[in-house]
């Protein structure tokens, strides 16, 4: 309970910021997962208190967040891992696998998922990985860095929480790095990647967002984008944070 206790008492911190701007589609629309009450209600009163953020739908685990986010609209998902019933990562991989089919038929981009861990749940933060989290939050992080992380998540052109992201991807490397089909068909895929676009993808996985590698390769950022959507259809990730890991698997990236 150390860690929510910090969370929640961070909440009342008056150095939040005034948030971000709002977009043309309105405010980011956040869930948000997990199964203490007062967790919920600490990062809902957070989320709600700046003009850019709404929290949408609550749920308590992973089977009220599944029925939940299949009703209601979410751009990001805060998400537990460990709860009662369905957890964190069979919820993750449901909802995914429900936006997947809605997006094929034709309707908006489903949500990104963010995972709320701690650095001892080596095989939580493993599965979450394969099932399509889309970056990694520690749960008694500074209200800032949670805020942050859900703009950053949901605009999508950097890696969230880049020093969390990398300290955990560094602390599971070895598993990733175990030979499996899936790593095999990334090593092929990374293979395929033009020599342009093989430089993107190592400063990708370096946590470089697109106005940094356009300023380190001396490119417009309109190119960088390009080749990032490239590399992201060659490689078959969901994001930039999947790119990552498939750098961590094929050895891209060392820790």
């Amino acid at each position: 309970m150390e860690s929510t206790t910090r969370t929640i008492g961070a909440v009342q911190a008056p150095d939040t910021g005034s948030g971000g701007e709002i977009g043309p589609e309105g405010p980011i629309r956040v869930g948000i997962v997990d199964d203490q009450h007062l967790v919920r209600s600490g990062f809902a009163m957070l989320i709600n208190s700046q003009p850019d953020l709404d929290v949408v739908c609550e749920a308590a685990n992973g089977e009220e967040a599944v029925r939940a986010l299949a009703l209601t609209r979410a751009d990001v998902v805060m998400m537990d891992v460990r709860m009662p019933g369905m957890d964190g990562i069979e919820a993750t991989r449901r909802i995914l696998a429900h936006s997947g089919a809605t997006v094929a038929a034709g309707s908006s981009a489903g949500p990104r998922v963010v995972v709320l861990t701690t650095f001892d749940l080596d095989e939580y933060a493993l599965s979450a990985i394969h099932a399509g989290a889309s970056g990694f939050l520690l749960k008694d992080a500074p209200p800032e860095e949670l805020l942050e992380a859900i703009r950053t998540v949901h605009r999508g052109d950097a890696v969230i929480a880049p020093s969390t992201t990398r300290r955990l991807l560094d602390h599971v490397a070895p598993l990733l790095r175990q030979p499996t089909a899936a790593q095999h068909a990334h090593a092929a895929a990374v293979a395929r990647l033009t020599a342009r676009e093989r430089e993107v993808f190592e400063l990708i996985a370096q946590g470089l967002s697109n106005p940094e590698i356009a300023l380190r390769l001396f490119l417009s950022e309109a190119t960088v984008k390009t080749h990032v959507g490239h590399i992201l259809a060659k490689l078959e990730a969901r994001d930039r944070v999947q790119a990552v890991v498939i750098a961590y698997e094929t050895g891209i990236v060392r820790p």
